[in-house]
């Protein structure tokens, strides 16, 4: 996985792919990857925090994330790299496969 910066266009694009494979709502700002996912309940919300909790200590890459009740609020940028890079948008979709189930 590379750690290596994208440019604008490529974050575009992964940004342009992630909101067609999901419900959308993935946006560029401040330098990262950003979504708010909203789930039933405080159940469901934490049981995505911790599934993508071991997907993201497996890739050795950590989200910047809170959680407020239902809503898990997702940042994602590549702090030794300085912006975002493909180990974000992997990350991103590893966590939208993790959170379609809960939308099904």
């Amino acid at each position: 996985m590379s750690r290596e910066l994208l440019d604008q266009q490529a974050i575009k694009n992964a940004i342009t792919i992630l909101n067609l494979q999901s419900s959308g709502g993935w946006i560029y700002d401040d330098n990262k990857l950003c979504r708010k996912f909203m789930f039933k309940n405080f159940i469901q919300a934490m049981g995505f925090m911790m599934s993508a909790a071991i997907v993201s200590e497996r890739m050795n890459h950590h989200p910047e994330w809170s959680n407020v009740y239902k809503t898990v609020e997702v940042a994602l940028t590549t702090h030794s790299s300085g912006g975002v890079t493909q180990l974000d948008v992997d990350l991103a979709q590893q966590m939208e496969e993790l959170a379609q189930p809960y939308f099904a």
